[in-house]
C-alpha cells in the first residue's frame, strides 16, 4: 500500500486538471482537459482514466473539486455559477463510472484544505483563501474549523460586492459589482485589451496589432517581461483585490489570506497593490497581523486538496506532511 496513489481533480471554469498523487503529495502524472459545459461528468472521467492508466500504481480513491455549492457529505452539486449543475449527484455518478470511492468538494474549499493543512497557511487557525481564475472561489477557516454555513453555501467570497453600481457579475450570479467581475482571468483580459488599444506602442499594443488574442496569461507574461501597460493592467486588478481583501480582513480577522488560482502567476505584480490597499483601508487591529501570501502550491492547490480528501476516504492520510 505504500506505493498507492489517489487521483485529485480540479474542475475550473475553463480548464480541468487531474493528477495521480502519492501519500506525500507528490504528483506522478497530470492530465489536462478543457472544461465542457455540456459534458462535465464525461470530461472528469476521461481525465481520471488517463491519470489512472499513467500512474502504474494502485489507485485507491478519487477526490474532485468543483466550482459548485456542494451539499456537505453528500457529493451533490446544488448549484453552480459556471456550469449547468443543479442537484446533480456527482459523487455517486462518478463512483459508478470509475468503480472507485469518490469524494466531491467545492473547489476553493479543496484548495483551502491544501494550503491550510500543508501549504502557505499551515499552523494557522484563522485563514481566508481566494482562488482566482475564470471566477473567484473562496474558503474560510475560523478557529480551526472550515466555515460551511447552514446549507453548505458559505464563503462564496467572489460574490462580495465592491461596487454596488458595478458591472453585472458573470455566470449565473444575479448581482452587480461582485469581486469576481473585477478580479479574474477574463477581467484581466479586458483590462489588458483596453490598454493595448490605448497604448499601441506597448508590448500589449504590438501583440494586438499582430493579431494575438489578449488573454490573462498573455498579459501576465508581458508584465513579467517588463511591459509597463501589462503591469499597469495587473495593478488595477490588484487594487480591486485589495478592496475585497480589506472587507474580508475586517470581517474574519484572519492570520493569513492565501491567494491561489491561475492569476497568482502574476505574483507580487498583483499582490503588492492589494497589500497596499489593505494597509491603507483595513481596520488596524486586524490589518497589522494578517499575511497576504500566494498559495504554496500555486494553481495546483485545488487538485492537491482534492487528493488529500481522497486519502481520507481511502484511510491512508497519516503519511502526508
Amino acid at each position: 500500500m505504500a506505493d498507492a496513489c489517489v487521483i485529485g481533480v480540479d474542475l475550473g471554469g475553463t480548464k480541468l486538471l487531474a493528477g495521480s498523487v502519492d501519500a506525500e503529495l507528490r504528483v506522478h502524472h497530470r492530465a489536462y482537459r478543457l472544461s465542457r459545459r455540456d459534458a462535465v461528468v464525461e470530461t472528469i472521467v476521461e481525465a481520471v482514466q488517463e491519470a489512472r492508466e499513467a500512474a502504474q500504481r494502485e489507485i485507491r480513491a478519487v477526490g474532485v473539486g468543483v466550482p459548485c455549492l456542494v451539499v456537505p457529505g453528500s457529493g451533490v452539486a446544488m448549484a453552480c455559477n459556471h456550469f449547468p449543475l443543479v442537484d446533480v449527484p456527482l459523487r455517486d455518478l462518478l463512483a459508478e463510472r470509475l468503480g472507485l470511492p469518490v469524494v466531491v468538494e467545492n473547489d476553493a474549499t479543496a484548495a483551502l484544505i491544501a494550503e491550510w493543512r500543508y501549504g502557505a497557511a499551515r499552523g494557522a487557525r484563522n485563514v481566508v483563501m481566494l482562488t482566482i481564475g475564470t471566477g473567484v472561489g473562496g474558503g474560510v477557516v475560523a478557529d480551526g474549523q472550515i466555515v460551511r454555513g447552514a446549507t453548505g453555501a458559505a464563503a462564496e467570497l467572489g460574490h462580495i460586492v465592491i461596487d454596488e453600481s458595478g458591472p453585472p457579475c458573470p455566470g449565473n450570479c444575479p448581482n452587480r459589482g461582485c469581486l469576481e467581475a473585477f478580479v479574474s482571468g477574463p477581467a484581466l483580459a479586458l483590462e489588458g485589451r483596453a490598454r493595448a488599444v490605448a497604448y499601441s506602442d506597448s508590448g500589449l499594443g504590438r501583440a494586438l496589432a499582430a493579431g494575438r488574442e489578449i488573454t490573462g496569461p498573455l498579459v501576465t507574461e508581458l508584465a513579467h517581461d517588463g511591459d509597463d501597460a501589462a503591469r499597469a493592467a495587473i495593478a488595477v486588478l490588484g487594487r480591486h483585490l485589495g478592496v475585497g481583501i480589506t472587507s474580508l480582513v475586517n470581517v474574519f480577522n484572519p492570520e493569513a489570506v492565501v491567494v491561489g488560482g491561475g492569476l497568482v502567476a502574476a505574483g507580487d505584480l498583483l499582490l503588492a497593490p492589494a497589500r497596499q490597499v489593505v494597509a491603507e483601508r483595513a481596520l488596524p487591529t486586524a490589518r497589522d497581523q494578517v499575511r497576504i501570501v500566494p498559495a504554496r502550491f500555486g494553481h495546483e492547490s485545488g487538485m492537491l486538496g482534492a487528493a488529500a480528501l481522497a486519502f481520507e476516504v481511502a484511510g491512508n492520510l497519516e503519511s502526508i506532511g
